[in-house]
């Protein structure tokens, strides 16, 4: 297990996530097919559902970690989409043995509106996105290497910390609303030696970075 040790101490995973004042709507339009007499009662096709943006692999650790960064802040109540959804997405790149899973999925909810907050913001059409500032290798994460025991993390483990503004537009009352605030918040990924894709492994608390 790898969530022993420093790496936990850094990987808190508890807190709330601000929300917009106001929240989003969303339209889901039903195509129809052709009647194919003029006596017959046209008949609704089920619509298909949105696909979330992937993460695409790649092994580069700093690349990875930027398109993990933008997949936790970028999302669109009026997609016809759910937070589980997005955390899905995530989950898909996250570490192959299985181990950190739970964690993780733990760490990407304290990223996410909740259900419940999810549907209050889509009456508002809220979106969000991220602006990077800056994305680096904290100064710890060499003493947590070197304190680590043998074993306790994978091979090509690294850690970025990233800093950066949070954008989140809306509609109150007709009226465009634009909200930006900024993040700081800690990747912990795995990109293996071997040249496979790297995968995420935990995520810290936001606002509480490895520095």
């Amino acid at each position: 297990m790898i969530v022993s040790g420093v790496i936990l101490l850094a990987l808190v995973a508890v807190g709330g996530y601000g929300l917009l004042s106001g929240t989003d709507s969303e339209m889901a339009p039903v195509h129809r097919d052709p009647a194919p007499s003029s006596t017959a009662s046209p008949r609704p096709e089920t619509p298909s559902r949105p696909q979330v943006p992937r993460i695409l692999p790649t092994s580069n650790p700093e690349t990875f970690a930027r398109r993990v960064a933008a997949a936790l802040f970028t999302w669109d109540t009026g997609a016809g989409l759910m937070p589980l959804d997005y955390t899905s997405a995530i989950l898909d790149v996250g570490d192959p043995s299985g181990t950190e899973q739970a964690g993780l999925a733990a760490d990407i909810a304290t990223y996410l509106p909740s259900r419940e907050a999810w549907v209050q913001l889509r009456q508002y059409a809220t979106t969000q996105y991220l602006t990077i500032d800056n994305i680096a290798v904290p100064d710890a994460w060499s003493e947590a290497v070197a304190q680590a025991q043998p074993g306790q993390l994978p091979p090509g483990a690294i850690a970025y910390t990233i800093d950066g503004v949070r954008h989140r537009d809306g509609i109150w009352n007709d009226v465009p609303q634009v909200l930006t605030a900024p993040v700081a918040f800690t990747v912990f990924l795995a990109c293996p030696p071997d040249g496979d894709p790297c995968y995420l492994l935990r995520l810290s608390q936001l606002g509480s970075p490895l520095r």
